[in-house]
């Protein structure tokens, strides 16, 4: 996709690094975990010494990036890869721009004050989400009213906690209401893996958060997955992690496909400079 070879090519020249795209297999023709495990299999090859030397990678300049699902993928592989004992060298640094991190709770502010947002509204969302997991359109409509939260959901409600975990300034007018529900019945459809924090790495524990690298994070207004960002930096902070968190004001998802003519927006220059920027000063 164009938007995103301009992308790769501008932060190679301008940060002197290599950069290594992953295409993963897609859905809702693959399911999880085949998109993790595609992009978990890349990172931890390429960090062996002798396939960075191969390549010229100082190996202590390596770091995960990406945007949307990728931001999704970046963040499960840092995660992940932390704890793998066959990994040579580590992940100095991420960079994860409006990322997709948790699918227990589809009512957090920024789902219902974008609900109809063009681009990305909550049921294209959300559909993304029951897609990755199966082709089940049961799983798709309990997702779009929070009924398919389980008793596997329930110990983990805590990590998304929005009432908690989001500023007051994001929190707005809007209640909180668990998505655990005492006297919710049981989902129409149990899909595995919904919860599994390699698919929805906000769910991770604080003992995997501790051993992240210094991160950044761009969130924007008009998003519905703002609320995940907000909240996973929330959570970095809180286990120690250096956190950059960005967050734009004037800006809506997916604005990095926005880079190119006809649809060439200031706006989406200004996030990639910035993203550019925060890499070269801490690669």
């Amino acid at each position: 996709m164009q938007p995103y070879d301009i992308l790769s090519r501008k932060s190679a020249t301008e940060l002197n690094a290599v950069i290594v795209s992953v295409e993963y297999r897609l859905a809702p023709q693959h399911h999880f975990p085949d998109q993790f495990d595609d992009a978990y299999v890349v990172v931890k090859y390429f960090l062996q010494r002798d396939v960075l030397a191969r390549y010229k990678v100082d190996p202590g300049r390596v770091a995960v990036a990406g945007d949307s699902a990728g931001g999704n993928l970046a963040t499960a592989v840092a995660q992940q890869i932390q704890g793998d004992p066959e990994v040579e060298v580590g992940i100095k640094i991420q960079a994860l721009v409006y990322p997709a991190l948790q699918t227990i709770d589809f009512k957090t502010p920024s789902y219902q004050q974008n609900e109809h947002m063009p681009i990305l509204p909550k049921t294209l969302m959300v559909r993304f989400w029951s897609e990755y997991f199966s082709r089940d359109e049961s799983l798709l409509k309990d997702m779009m009213t929070n009924a398919h939260t389980t008793l596997e959901a329930k110990g983990l409600s805590s990590l998304v906690d929005w009432s908690v975990l989001l500023p007051e300034k994001f929190r707005k007018e809007y209640k909180y209401t668990s998505p655990i529900r005492a006297n919710q019945g049981a989902p129409s459809t149990v899909v595995p893996g919904v919860f599994d924090p390699r698919a929805a790495p906000l769910l991770a524990g604080d003992e995997k958060l501790r051993t992240l690298p210094p991160t950044y994070l761009v969130t924007c207004e008009f998003d519905v997955l703002r609320d995940d960002g907000i909240m996973y930096a929330t959570r970095l902070r809180r286990a120690g992690v250096r956190v950059a968190l960005e967050h734009f004001e004037d800006c809506f998802h997916g604005v990095l496909m926005f880079i190119t003519w006809p649809t060439n927006f200031a706006i989406g220059q200004k996030l990639m400079g910035h993203y550019i920027e925060w890499l070269q000063e801490n690669l």
